[in-house]
């Protein structure tokens, strides 16, 4: 039950964030920044990589790309992406519900500073319906994330700030 674990988080570590459950799916970028009614790069993604044997979360503005470079110089090897399966059994949750919260394993998290540029981001919730509105750095330290540049500027471009 991802959607509870998420939900069982925020009452233990901030139960003044109400968890949004709309009836629209949220399960990408687009329809989540519709259904919330924000631009698409106050949707705070969460991917769910592996680097060698370590598996991470990284969360980032809804339309910015990981740079291999810039991961590359961080740890050392380009991120691989997980299959839908292993993300569920690493996260709880489903690929379109991915987040940082309520997790089934101990995850490092790293939150993109493409997200300090809003006072509010949307995450999903651990279900492709749901979903949180939160501010980025209450966000980093519900999670024990560490902040880090791991993506390119909106242009495409290796800049990210």
């Amino acid at each position: 039950m991802s959607l509870e674990s998420v939900r069982s988080f925020f009452a233990v570590h901030a139960p003044e964030i109400a968890v949004i459950v709309t009836e629209a799916s949220s399960a990408t970028v687009p329809l989540a920044a519709e259904a919330h009614g924000v631009e698409p790069d106050q949707i705070a993604k969460t991917i769910c990589v592996k680097v060698g044997d370590t598996v991470m979360l990284v969360v980032t503005a809804g339309t910015r790309r990981l740079d291999n470079k810039k991961f590359k110089e961080k740890f050392g090897a380009k991120p691989r992406m997980l299959g839908a399966d292993e993300v569920l059994a690493l996260t709880g949750h489903p690929v379109g519900g991915v987040c940082p919260f309520g997790l089934a394993s101990d995850l490092p998290v790293y939150c993109d500073i493409s997200l300090k540029s809003f006072t509010e981001v949307v995450p999903a919730a651990g279900a492709t319906n749901a979903a949180v509105k939160v501010a980025p750095d209450l966000m980093a330290t519900l999670t024990r994330a560490t902040w880090i540049d791991l993506c390119q500027a909106p242009d495409g471009s290796e800049n990210a700030a």
